[in-house]
């Protein structure tokens, strides 16, 4: 075939762009959609801590056979608003970090428990732009796809409660010695207030910040318990 004949290198690559693109667009949903259904055998954190030498203990448990308390304090802790959300977006809290932004101060971020979980369970920790954009993508594909018990349960199975520990369940039996089932209120409140800082924090050797942090918790639970209807 001569040259002349020969269909020019960008007609040549656009299938391929195009298959790149759907994988790109269609794979995550996919993900999404299947694991609505089953639990993750993995998720990429768990394979960062591996790598960086730490054990992965992990036993996926039913959002039944969880303490209501937990859910309780992490709505508590995390996102006040997580049962009247549309889309996994607090979208005033966006707002105020918009104009933060605007001002000239620095944003402190505006996550929901929806976004971690999206984060926890198809992406990287850290803070770049591409993964916050990747974030903002798949949420709402998420918030639309599955109920709010199922996100729950997902981000109490897969959360990093401390180095090498992930879920409700591992994060009960190792610092209670108990199965998260039987978390009273403190405890369940202790777990709440080490995750935003999970590998420097702890939950079964609390400082007086982490118990200050617990008691603000199980206060603001009593407060907010009338937007806690999702989580039953």
């Amino acid at each position: 075939m001569s040259s002349r004949s020969r269909p020019p290198r960008s007609g040549r690559l656009l299938p391929w762009i195009r298959l790149a693109a759907l994988i790109l667009l269609a794979g995550p949903l996919a993900i999404i959609v299947a694991f609505r259904f089953v639990p993750p055998p993995v998720t990429p954190l768990m394979l960062i801590r591996l790598a960086e030498g730490h054990a992965m203990h992990r036993h996926w448990v039913a959002y039944g056979r969880m303490s209501p308390a937990l859910a309780d304090a992490v709505i508590a802790s995390e996102d006040n608003l997580f049962c009247e959300e549309t889309l996994g977006f607090d979208f005033k809290a966006l707002r105020g970090q918009i104009e933060a932004w605007s001002d000239g101060d620095r944003p402190r971020g505006a996550s929901t428990i929806t976004t971690q979980t999206v984060k926890n369970l198809l992406l990287w920790p850290g803070r770049d732009p591409v993964r916050k954009l990747v974030e903002a993508w798949l949420t709402p594909q998420l918030a639309l796809l599955w109920p709010k018990r199922r996100i729950l349960e997902m981000y109490l199975n897969i959360v990093e409660f401390g180095p090498g520990i992930y879920g409700a369940e591992a994060a009960a039996q190792s610092f209670f010695r108990k199965r998260a089932a039987d978390l009273s209120p403190h405890e369940a409140a202790l777990l709440a207030s080490v995750l935003p800082l999970p590998l420097a924090w702890s939950a079964v050797s609390p400082d007086p910040h982490i118990r200050h942090r617990a008691f603000v918790i199980e206060q603001r639970v009593a407060q907010i318990r009338p937007l806690l209807t999702c989580a039953r």
